[in-house]
């Protein structure tokens, strides 16, 4: 016991350091404008098509979670995690903000491979938010890029949409994020869409229309996706208002609204059910929960120092 607890506080010193190295004005003497270079290349992105902003929310998520925020999810191999089933869904327009805003930072002599991939995904996320009514925030940068990208580390790594209220504490907690983080960034739901596949048991199966699901919404799903229909038909994960980040998310939990089990569990489970409450009442809650929690994802598992790399491409190590 006492052994694993020292293994505990190693890494929990390890994990604490890391971060620690991060800070909002790294590149201050590098590269100093590339907040605006690339808030201005995600800008020229958004205008030609909405699906930037939660595919680039949706990329910072799953980058994080898998090997930590180190921009491993972009990497290209025969055995790229970006290649997981889980993974596959991924919108092509987020990988692409990222690589238009590398782009745009690397064409200044000053900044050419200064600015890690990973650093410019994270402030690529919190320009979208903000693009689509969110909340500005400060981004902590200084993450260098990883080099290992591998199918199997996906595995169980990701939340999936029949998780009750245990799952997703258990797997949120394993990267230091509490009950009420987890919440706050389920709400980036408010944005995007899923397809009928990952919901379609709540619809149709044997025992009839899942009881936690608005039987109005549930039947308006199912004229959206009729039986043995092509099951990659896209459904706004907000029925409301799909294209603003707003708190619109947590007043569809309390309707019975939610697409996912995982999203109405949050207002069905009593422990959770408060929170949500909270922020469907206060959007200016929800919005300083959700800039605490997405600051502490940005944490989890970085590389800083002399670890990993700055990638001149993205899709590739150096």
């Amino acid at each position: 016991m006492k052994k694993q607890m020292l293994c505990f506080l190693f890494i929990s010193f390890f994990v604490a350091s890391s971060y620690a190295q991060l800070r909002q004005n790294f590149y201050q003497s590098t590269c100093p404008n590339v907040e605006s270079i690339v808030r201005s290349a995600v800008a020229k992105k958004f205008q030609q098509t909405f699906v930037t902003a939660p595919g680039t929310l949706r990329l910072f998520f799953h980058d994080c979670f898998v090997r930590g925020c180190d921009a491993s999810v972009f990497l290209t191999n025969a055995n790229a995690e970006k290649d997981h089933h889980d993974d596959l869904s991924l919108a092509g327009d987020g990988f692409d903000t990222v690589i238009q805003a590398k782009a745009a930072v690397d064409s200044n002599p000053n900044c050419r491979n200064k600015v890690s991939c990973a650093d410019i995904l994270a402030l690529a996320t919190r320009d979208v938010v903000a693009l689509t009514g969110g909340p500005s925030y400060k981004v902590e940068l200084g993450r260098r890029d990883g080099r290992i990208s591998t199918r199997k580390s996906v595995q169980h790594k990701l939340p999936h949409a029949e998780f009750n209220l245990n799952q997703l504490n258990t797997m949120f907690a394993s990267h230091g994020l509490s009950q009420t983080d987890m919440i706050a960034l389920s709400g980036a739901h408010t944005l995007g869409f899923s397809h009928c596949n990952q919901f379609s048991k709540r619809i149709y199966s044997k025992a009839g229309i899942d009881p936690n699901l608005n039987r109005k919404y549930a039947l308006e799903l199912r004229q959206m996706c009729p039986v043995n229909v092509d099951p990659r038909i896209a459904i706004n994960m907000d029925p409301t208002t799909p294209q603003t980040f707003d708190n619109a998310y947590y007043k569809n939990l309390q309707q019975g609204k939610g697409l996912f089990t995982s999203d109405q569990v949050l207002f069905t489970d009593t422990r959770s059910r408060p929170t949500v409450n909270l922020f469907a009442s206060n959007n200016n809650a929800f919005n300083q929960a959700f800039v605490s929690a997405i600051t502490k994802l940005g944490r989890v598992g970085v590389l800083t120092g002399n670890q990993g790399e700055i990638r001149r491409d993205c899709s590739r190590v150096n």
